[in-house]
């Protein structure tokens, strides 16, 4: 099964001139963890944020866990991102004003669906936090008590409780050190690997190309979309 396919899809910001994408088509398997490289410019947020429905096509279908994406309204598209989908923002998009534990647990409240994925809730993030390495001492604490690295793993685990099938990472690493970033890249893929979920990660670091065994290129001429090319061993 193909949690992601693209056909034809373009999207253009309003009053450029050109296409920002171009993709003639694109298929992510279920489980699979794709890379997506490419320099600052070439689209690779955009490509994300159409992805998780918070940007739309301008033509071209966009089926997401065979659900038409390009279909829905703005309403249905937030819907279906709460309920299926675990985001992992470049600044993390954490909420001050609420604890680790509350953090990691705001998924659960927009979406029913990850409620009752979550099961036990307490129980959940109490495992995510611990496998993601983070101090209890700190899980009641605000997230703004917290180092870089630390809200990261806050993050990840925000996108990961109540399984999603789909995560998705917009350079999240970026502010990591090598040794920090390649464990948290492996706790990523352990969890991910854990309740079967797909990944789709963009970077312009091709360092971290290295760990997907899938890698699709933005950064090539007239904003096109190659075929992915498998990592070599």
């Amino acid at each position: 099964m193909n949690v992601i396919e693209l056909r034809n899809l373009h999207y253009r910001w309003q009053g450029q001139s050109r296409d920002t994408l171009a993709i003639a088509e694109l298929h992510v398997a279920q489980g699979e963890h794709l890379f997506i490289r490419g320099a600052s410019g070439s689209g690779k947020t955009t490509f994300l944020n159409l992805l998780a429905g918070i940007l739309h096509p301008a033509s071209g279908s966009l089926t997401i866990l065979g659900q038409a994406l390009h279909s829905m309204d703005n309403a249905a598209r937030d819907r279906f991102r709460a309920d299926h989908m675990g985001v992992i923002f470049q600044q993390f998009n954490l909420l001050p004003y609420l604890s680790v534990r509350e953090n990691v647990q705001l998924p659960c409240h927009f979406s029913t669906r990850r409620k009752q994925q979550a099961g036990d809730m307490q129980a959940t993030t109490n495992r995510l936090l611990e496998h993601l390495g983070l101090d209890r001492n700190l899980w009641e604490r605000p997230v703004t008590d917290l180092s870089v690295g630390q809200q990261q793993r806050v993050a990840v685990a925000r996108a990961l409780i109540g399984s999603p099938e789909l995560i998705i990472a917009d350079e999240p690493t970026s502010a990591l050190d090598t040794d920090t970033r390649d464990g948290f890249l492996n706790l990523l893929f352990q969890e991910a690997a854990a309740q079967g979920s797909t990944i789709v990660f963009v970077s312009h670091d091709p360092h971290i190309a290295s760990h997907f065994p899938r890698v699709v290129d933005l950064a090539k001429v007239n904003q096109t979309l190659i075929p992915s090319t498998p990592n070599p061993k």
